[in-house]
């Protein structure tokens, strides 16, 4: 898997996917809380989808 999300973004997608499903288990977004697993999960794996299909790249490039 090629890593496309880089730092800030990646910090970013983690701290709000977490706010969102603390959110919702608290109840008080309700059910589309949990939509926060996905940046949460892009975040950790650093890869996004959508980004790939875009040719979208926010990591550091290599030398």
């Amino acid at each position: 898997m090629t890593h496309n999300v880089g730092g800030i973004d990646k910090l970013a997608r983690i701290i709000i996917g977490a706010v969102l499903i603390g959110l919702s288990i608290t109840g008080q977004i309700g059910a589309w809380g949990w939509i926060g697993l996905l940046p949460l999960v892009t975040g950790l794996l650093g890869t996004c989808p959508a980004y790939r299909l875009l040719g979208i790249s926010t990591c550091q490039r290599q030398k």
